[in-house]
């Protein structure tokens, strides 16, 4: 058996074994036990060609480089109900082709993906296999935590896909990763752990009382907002305060025209990058030289046409050159794609956005949230609870779905 590479934890390690075996797997845990690292060391080995990775949402899948789950099954907007888009992509020769040719696929972010989504995906491969199989005896590697954030559904029910048939048919090998690689502060990991069972207990009560403060918007941490409205209105009200004069740089995009509109929408980098000397950036990917992480904050010292100089917080100054972006059709072909410099103004950003960030500072409101997740999506970006700005909360905005904290009451027996 191939040694597990030294830097994985023993029980990463397992973990990977598991992938390398040839099961179905449902690799879970919460939130920075290192799940997409592990992915990213098992994707080395690999030909993806065979096992694709499908992202359950744009943005998701422009930063993975790689196809979105609904692209690669064919199911569009699921418009007319399961049935109709049954009909539609069962007549689709490409994507009968497609489901034939490969060996299984890895679908990141499981929890995002609507288990209606799911059955008419395994329906549509059985058809591709002609076989009756789970999948058409086709592989298929889950990768998330349904403890963050929920499928988006027209109906406003939830529909989880593990509450689906198929879930329980596709007869997962379950991998829990339950070390938090991001946190070593004992009571912050009890804290998140009860929040992420949407406990209100005296301990969490505790601790989000001690980090109440008024907001100071002086303060250099990244603010973490519920609404995407709401972030963009700080950012550009802190770009304003610094006298220097703004330097905007294009994004530069080639494609078809609508899969250009696509990216527009969902890129992680603006059509427009509105910059300043001395203005605060955040990194939008993890880089392979490893100077930064998809996170890593910063001041902006220096721009040149092709290259841009950040002084990390705490840290050294790194120069930045321009990322390519790339969208993906369901057979993987680069459909249209966009350079640009992998940043953003970080005085702001979304909660949703941040999903995968690691923070060292950070201010939220958590007094108005509303999905299951929510909260605990935006408290477990950071490293130490010591980086923690409250400016309200309320116990109403912790919130878990119950048949999530069943289905993980099950699993952990």
């Amino acid at each position: 058996m191939t040694k597990a590479p030294v830097d994985l934890s023993p029980e990463q390690a397992t973990a990977l074994d598991l992938l390398r075996s040839g099961e179905n797997v449902f690799l879970t845990g919460g939130a920075g036990s290192g799940k997409s690292f592990l992915i990213r060391h098992y994707m080395k080995e690999v030909d993806t060609k065979e096992l694709p990775i499908l992202a359950s949402t744009g943005a998701a899948a422009v930063l993975l480089g790689g196809r979105t789950f609904h692209s690669f099954f064919g199911l569009g907007i699921m418009e007319g109900g399961p049935d109709a888009t049954y009909e539609r992509a069962s007549k689709d020769n490409k994507l009968m082709a497609r489901l034939r040719k490969v060996e299984g696929v890895i679908i990141d972010e499981i929890s995002m993906i609507p288990g209606q989504a799911l059955m008419i995906a395994e329906a549509l491969t059985q058809k591709a296999r002609e076989s009756k199989l789970p999948w058409g005896g086709m592989r298929i590697i889950a990768v998330g935590d349904f403890a963050q954030l929920p499928p988006v559904t027209q109906t406003g029910q939830r529909d989880w896909c593990f509450l689906n048939q198929v879930w329980t048919a596709s007869g997962f090998q379950t991998v829990m990763l339950s070390h938090n690689q991001r946190v070593s502060d004992d009571l912050f990991l009890d804290v998140l752990h009860d929040i992420r069972h949407g406990l209100s207990t005296p301990r969490v009560r505790d601790f989000l009382n001690e980090h109440l403060q008024q907001h100071d918007p002086d303060h250099p941490g990244t603010r973490l907002f519920p609404r995407k409205l709401d972030a963009e209105k700080f950012n550009q009200m802190k770009l304003g305060e610094i006298p220097d004069d703004e330097i905007v740089i294009d994004s530069i995009y080639f494609g078809s025209e609508k899969h250009i509109e696509l990216l527009m929408k969902t890129a992680p980098v603006p059509v427009k990058l509105v910059l300043k000397l001395g203005c605060r950036v955040m990194f939008l990917q993890n880089d392979p030289q490893k100077r930064w992480v998809n996170g890593t904050r910063g001041v902006v010292t220096d721009i040149t046409d092709d290259k841009i100089t950040v002084k990390k917080d705490n840290g050294r100054e790194v120069q930045a050159d321009k990322s390519q972006f790339s969208l993906q059709d369901a057979e993987g072909n680069i459909m249209a794609s966009v350079i640009q410099f992998p940043l953003a103004l970080a005085y702001a950003t979304t909660i949703h956005k941040s999903q995968g960030a690691t923070l060292d500072d950070l201010w939220c409101d958590i007094s108005r949230l509303w999905e299951p997740g929510h909260a605990y999506v935006a408290l477990s970006r950071l490293r130490s609870a010591e980086g923690l700005h409250l400016i309200g909360w309320n116990p109403r905005s912790i919130i878990v779905d119950p048949k999530v904290l069943e289905f993980y009451k099950k699993l952990e027996k």
